[in-house]
């Protein structure tokens, strides 16, 4: 059915929403005192039972506002193995892992099991812990699958089911196996799903498994976070790898987006070359390998993070306040993801896209769809300018190695400015056996 716009007011404070008491106070000792506006719309109805169509920008605080509902409804009943009794669907490993961590201390104050159901870990442990009992399941779409197949969970006891980052699920193709998984669980459960946008078969899933679904849209689907300054610089080919590096060598995180994983792993050994801590994230690595990295990266031992857009969602690091584009990337919404690194939960942050000669057009294409009008400057490594929008600094060309991580060899060239190839890749070491 269309969905409608609720009349209920924002609860002001948490304890207005009707929470449970226990939960009020994990909120509390967590240090967290005010809902943020898509929390303040979204619990009251989605206390109350009702099917929820959340709208909102990513890092406006959905995961509590879906979070706290989902532990509320669910308190006080017992799983049976391998029956969950809630399911949260989100298209990446790494933010299935962000929200059960986000949601652990909150699912122990009232006696909640959950477990995390993603590609790249242990299918048997996976399969253990749902036997055990679990709760509260949050899983990534074809993982779940699997264990559905092997017989080791049925969703028939799930009463409420959350669709996370829909959009995005839906451009990673994800639709028609979400839509395999919403015809299993209970028919007269309750629905929540979030998503920035309801393109790409969004609206279709709304349309038949949401039932008078309230809406609330906190920003639109596009909306530039206030708090948040976009910068574009011009530079030369010739400019970009040192340019890069200089940006890379600041103090603080930064999060640098490329469009290919092999760039990645290159642009990060040559800025270990110089001197800067620096680790590639992409799919290409295993789940263990992308876990340590990101925690690497949340604790300052990796500073610069050249990512691919497998981080363009669902990663949240505290205090990040820059995100840089090597590559601009394809589509108004990749740049809004992209950004919505940092600048999350009303903590301001910065977006610097470097753009070559021939990217300019495509880039102001990019900027007017997104409804973004940045500063625009031409630059060149060492301007006084770049170093008050960026933090660049000269890096200490002294290499450094971060667990094992070899530095690229001298002479590589730096950076992928443009498509080339670049040096040749040196021959990959032997993988250890991991241990299961």
């Amino acid at each position: 059915m269309t969905p409608h716009a609720t009349t209920s007011a924002q609860a002001p404070t948490f304890a207005a929403t009707g929470l449970a008491p226990a939960l009020l106070a994990a909120l509390s000792a967590q240090g967290i005192d005010r809902p943020f506006p898509i929390q303040a719309a979204t619990l009251p109805d989605a206390l109350a039972g009702r099917d929820v169509l959340g709208r909102g920008r990513t890092g406006s605080g959905k995961t509590l506002a879906f979070g706290l509902a989902v532990l509320h409804r669910t308190a006080g009943r017992r799983a049976r193995s391998g029956r969950p009794l809630a399911l949260v669907l989100v298209p990446t490993r790494e933010l299935a892992q962000q929200v059960t961590t986000a949601l652990d201390p909150y699912a122990r104050a009232v006696g909640l099991r959950t477990a995390t159901v993603v590609g790249g870990l242990s299918l048997s442990r996976q399969a253990e812990a749902l036997r055990a009992g679990a709760e509260v399941v949050v899983a990534t779409p074809g993982r779940l699958h699997d264990l559905i197949d092997r017989g080791d969970v049925r969703l028939g006891e799930v009463g409420i089911t959350v669709l996370d980052e829909a959009d995005q699920m839906a451009d990673m193709g994800f639709l028609p196996q979400v839509t395999k998984l919403l015809e299993q669980v209970a028919p007269r459960g309750q629905r929540l799903l979030f998503s920035a946008t309801l393109d790409g078969g969004v609206d279709r899933l709304v349309r038949r498994f949401l039932v008078s679904p309230v809406s609330h849209s906190v920003d639109p689907g596009t909306a530039t976070v206030t708090a948040m300054a976009h910068h574009v610089l011009h530079v030369e080919t010739a400019d970009k790898p040192t340019m890069l590096a200089r940006i890379a060598a600041r103090d603080g995180r930064t999060i640098m987006f490329i469009g290919t994983k092999h760039r990645a792993d290159r642009v990060a050994r040559q800025l270990l070359t110089r001197g800067v801590r620096a680790a590639a994230l992409h799919g290409g690595k295993s789940q263990p390998q992308r876990t340590r990295i990101l925690e690497q990266f949340r604790t300052g031992q990796v500073t610069a993070l050249v990512a691919t857009d497998v981080a363009a969602r669902g990663i949240h690091v505290d205090g990040l306040d820059l995100v840089v584009n090597i590559d601009p990337p394809a589509e108004a919404k990749d740049y809004l993801h992209r950004g919505g690194r940092t600048a999350r939960a009303g903590e301001s942050g910065a977006v610097v896209t470097l753009v070559l000669p021939e990217q300019r057009r495509d880039v102001s294409r990019l900027f007017n769809a997104a409804g973004i009008q940045p500063q625009t400057l031409s630059a060149r490594p060492g301007d006084d300018a770049v170093a008050r929008v960026t933090g660049a600094r000269e890096p200490s060309g002294v290499p450094v190695t971060i667990n094992g991580s070899s530095p690229a060899r001298r002479g590589a060239p730096a950076s992928g400015s443009g498509g080339g190839t670049g040096a040749p890749r040196r021959p990959r070491r032997p993988r250890r056996p991991r241990t299961a």
